[in-house]
């Protein structure tokens, strides 16, 4: 049996899982905290990483790097970082990707080009902003890395990366298999610095110094599908930081709406993909306001009507991408005194953020890309108020996964993949699943019809 290791290297943490090279079986874990926010110290990732691996990685073979898509990490010529990298959560290039894609010749033009139309969260917009807010720090840049790429080469000393995070830089086109320098030139002001070479699915980027095989990596999302491995039939909506909904499939994408992000995956396909800023945290906060914990937040959601009464909440409480409404704030529609009670309240959080990343659901489907039942991970997954209503709003049968590091576990099971050198990765069952059934239709038809209401109130 051989060991490997996958790491999560996510907006607010590292974690670590180690895995049985055959069957997936978790041997051990580790974890580590990031500084919060919306840029940050590349080193802190790399002391995140020692922590978490901290006695962990001694007999084992092989390592998989998968972390937080977008992020600009920008070195100079000694390799040092230029400035703290821009996370994809950090919105101040909003406006550049609107001025870079009527530069790119439309949204059109740039779906067909780079799979995607650019938003504040991708790399190529961040370049923008850097090069008309920061020139002297654009000009000292040599190479531009994402988070899973710096990681790497501080494993193996190699400037590569995969197509799957390559695919979220926006300037990288995943019907084309290549970077597209002249997207690159024009977003950073004419310059162009070096970018990763892009390894084939199961290539190795290299070794660690103490000879362990270090695989591709990808990005957080694509690690999640090659973790959960998602056939066809299969749209993952995963509740984490941000809400993300996403399937993989056998041909790119060009959505001009810019609702769908058309990414390439980690195994050789493609990963449509739609992501909300507001998930997870739209129920903590709620809890907060209401003065109460998760377990009790969750039973005042479980006791209130579907509709919650009438209330409808917008969760655009961090602005938003998809919709794009980067300076929007959360709205609350439809309070009237016989419904303002805690128990509206947290349902209508719960139904607000599923029906946000509905609208994903919905977006992929129009597409084209076969629903025949939603898996639902992250942290949110886990409330009760979100399995019961999680079915009524996607309209189809929801799988819960037994909790578990599905980031990382992808990660593991391409490190497995690339030691073994086979054609296909592992098959590692997935394991202690929950099914869901759609038990009330029109319960879900009426709360995705006040939400799109109160949009439309507010937002037109």
């Amino acid at each position: 049996m051989s060991l490997v290791a996958g790491v999560d290297s996510s907006t607010q943490s590292t974690k670590v899982v180690v895995c049985d090279g055959d069957t997936g079986q978790v041997v051990r874990e580790g974890r580590a905290p990031h500084p919060d926010g919306t840029v940050a110290d590349p080193q802190d990732w790399w002391h995140a990483l020692t922590v978490a691996t901290d006695g962990l990685l001694d007999d084992v073979a092989a390592i998989g790097i998968a972390a937080q898509q977008h992020g600009m990490v920008a070195l100079d010529e000694r390799g040092e970082v230029v400035r703290p990298a821009l996370l994809w959560n950090d919105n101040r290039s909003a406006r550049a990707a609107v001025e870079l894609t009527e530069e790119l010749g439309g949204p059109q033009s740039c779906a067909d080009a780079i799979g995607s139309v650019p938003v504040a969260s991708m790399t190529v917009t961040k370049l923008r902003w850097m090069a008309e807010h920061e020139p002297e720090l654009a000009d000292r840049v040599t190479d531009v890395l994402l988070p899973h790429d710096w990681l790497t080469w501080r494993l193996t000393g190699e400037f590569v990366t995969d197509r799957g995070d390559a695919s979220g830089t926006g300037y990288w086109s995943p019907r084309e298999g290549r970077y597209r320098t002249d997207v690159l030139a024009t977003a950073f002001g004419g310059r162009t610095p070096r970018t990763p070479r892009v390894l084939a699915p199961a290539e190795a980027a290299g070794r660690t110094p103490e000879g362990r095989l270090v695989s591709a990596g990808t990005g957080d999302n694509m690690g999640a599908a090659l973790g959960l491995g998602i056939g066809p039939g299969d749209v993952v909506v995963s509740l984490g930081t941000s809400g993300t909904v996403f399937a993989s499939v056998d041909r790119p994408s060009a959505d001009a709406t810019g609702t769908i992000a058309g990414f390439a995956d980690a195994a050789g396909g493609f990963l449509p993909l739609v992501c909300t800023l507001n998930a997870a945290r739209v129920l903590t906060a709620t809890a907060a306001l209401l003065g109460v914990g998760l377990a009790e937040f969750d039973q005042l959601a479980c006791q209130a009507p579907p509709g919650a009464g009438g209330l409808a909440l917008l969760p655009y409480l961090d602005g938003e991408r998809t919709p794009t409404l980067p300076d929007a704030s959360g709205t609350l529609v439809g309070l009237r005194r016989d419904n303002m009670t805690p128990q509206n309240l947290a349902r209508a959080a719960v139904e607000g953020m599923l029906c946000g990343v509905a609208a994903g659901v919905d977006a992929l489907r129009a597409q084209g890309v076969e629903l025949r039942r939603v898996l639902l991970i992250g942290g949110a997954a886990q409330s009760a108020a979100v399995q019961l209503a999680a079915p009524q709003v996607f309209g189809v049968p929801v799988v819960v996964p037994e909790p578990a590091e599905y980031v990382a576990r992808g990660a593991a099971r391409q490190a497995a993949w690339a030691l073994a050198g086979s054609a296909n990765p592992p098959e590692w069952a997935l394991a202690g699943t929950a099914a869901l059934e759609v038990t009330d239709p029109a319960a879900g038809e009426q709360v995705r019809a006040q939400h799109a209401q109160a949009f439309t109130q507010v937002h037109g």
